[in-house]
């Protein structure tokens, strides 16, 4: 495989001027402490920290050039520019010039990263698949996602995100997708958008800059659908897959068994009728599943192949995954859903606990960090979730942050565990709690740092506890 860059090629692009020897990148990052053997670094400016102060660490970690926007003293090649931000975006819109690659785009209040993971393990047995990394999603991750696409790819697949008005439209015309998809319109980041329908205006800008011929993939069920489809048509979108239970959907989940390992899924996309085994339990995660494959069908690649691949695919730490840990000379499973909440995404999850079987003796265990940007109503959506966690079957129900607070005192009190600030406080009531054969379920909003009580478990796990 060729280079990702020559020096000469991101000299071009980037209307930079070479200060060194040439090089070749295999990789682009923006992270010092990501770096690659290879990678070119770029020295972003943020309000945190200046990249061009890690540009040596970049270095010595093995990167093969920066890209700097100052005179810095490095121990290897630099390409200067006027402004690193605006140079990063210059080497991505460059990056999708040159591809032919068929790409998608995909963005929702929740299930992106999902899909997008799913869209990748499907796309991947059919091709050189490139996709946004980790929740590449935002003003760096997408230009960063794009930079490292090869030109030899077949497939591109981008995650976009927003909590900001005005967020996803440069980086749909950025992206320039074949196929876009909104898996769902639902209250998260309310707080700073104000309504569920300035949510779905925001994200039908997925639409914007798409290529000729773009297909808009559309969820049938949810009931921002004609605005959406409104939107996509506005911005030249001719072609509109709907997908969902719904009857009219041209891509139709018509059945899901779920299990405590996975779901048993039939499907249309299209006409074309499917049997196929996902790796992972959940009815949202199933009718994602179809969207992606509705989303495969409308790339040119086979949606069989694609099905089949879903048998493998699990869900990624922080947003499903299930993992047993040693426990006091048993176990507990563990239900990682600790990178983010909104109320729509605390509901799915609750479905799936509500199927995990405990062990012998064991429980479910259920610990909920402050879903966060959901504006003045907040402790009422927070309150709301009580007979989703009653329903839930949880024996004992852990909270932390001042609106899990109106949960937890909706709650009866036979199921309440415990209640603290902040997830470092509720991290050890937590671990002292469990016992062998419990399932723990930990969800939160990134900001509310559940991490912490995941990061608790896995100590306590390996002190043979």
């Amino acid at each position: 495989m060729s280079a990702l860059w020559t020096s000469a090629e991101i000299v071009a692009a980037t209307g930079g001027t070479l200060h060194g020897s040439p090089f070749a990148a295999s990789g682009v990052a923006f992270d010092s402490r990501a770096v690659a053997t290879g990678d070119l670094f770029v020295a972003l400016a943020g309000t945190a920290a200046d990249g061009h102060g890690y540009v040596d660490g970049a270095f010595q970690r093995g990167a093969a050039a920066a890209l700097v926007s100052r005179e810095i003293s490095a121990r290897g090649p630099v390409v200067r520019v006027s402004d690193t931000s605006a140079g990063l975006t210059a080497l991505a819109r460059a990056a999708r010039r040159r591809s032919r690659a068929r790409v998608a785009s995909v963005t929702g209040s929740v299930g992106k990263t999902s899909t997008k993971d799913a869209l990748r393990a499907m796309l991947s047995p059919q091709g050189p698949t490139e996709a946004s990394a980790a929740s590449y999603n935002n003003h760096v991750g997408v230009p960063v996602s794009l930079a490292r696409l090869p030109a030899e790819a077949r497939f591109g697949v981008f995650e976009i995100g927003m909590n900001h008005p005005g967020e996803i439209e440069p980086l749909a015309r950025m992206v320039e997708a074949d196929v876009g998809i909104v898996t769902n319109v639902a209250a998260v980041h309310i707080g700073h958008m104000g309504s569920e329908e300035a949510i779905a205006d925001e994200k039908a800008c997925l639409f914007a800059g798409m290529r000729a011929g773009a297909v808009a993939v559309l969820n049938r069920d949810n009931r921002h659908y004609d605005r959406l489809a409104a939107h996509a048509r506005r911005f030249g979108v001719t072609r509109i897959v709907d997908f969902g239970c719904d009857e009219r959907a041209a891509a139709r989940l018509l059945a899901c068994k779920v299990d405590d390992s996975g779901s048993d899924i039939e499907a249309d996309i299209e006409g074309r009728s499917l049997r196929y085994r996902l790796g992972a339990p959940g009815e949202h995660l199933a009718l994602n599943s179809v969207a992606a494959l509705a989303a495969v069908h409308c790339l040119g690649a086979d949606v069989a192949t694609a099905a089949a691949a879903l048998r493998g695919w699990s869900a990624s730490p922080g947003r499903g995954a299930r993992r047993r840990l040693p426990w006091a000379g048993g176990g507990v499973e563990l239900l990682d859903e600790s990178y983010n909440a909104s109320p729509i995404a605390v509901r799915a999850m609750l479905a799936v606990f509500a199927r995990t079987l405990p062990g012998p003796s064991g429980r479910r265990i259920l610990v909920l960090g402050d879903m966060r940007e959901l504006g003045a109503h907040a402790d009422a959506y927070h309150a709301d979730l009580a007979p989703d966690v009653a329903r839930s079957g949880a024996a004992l129900v852990f909270t932390c942050g001042p609106h899990m607070k109106s949960l937890a005192d909706r709650l009866d009190a036979r199921v309440r565990g415990a209640h603290e600030s902040d997830s470092a406080a509720l991290a050890p009531v937590v671990v002292a709690a469990l016992r062998p054969g419990d399932v723990v379920a930990v969800k939160g909003s990134l900001g509310s740092k559940m991490k912490t009580i995941v990061d608790a478990l896995d100590q306590a796990s390996a002190g043979g506890r």
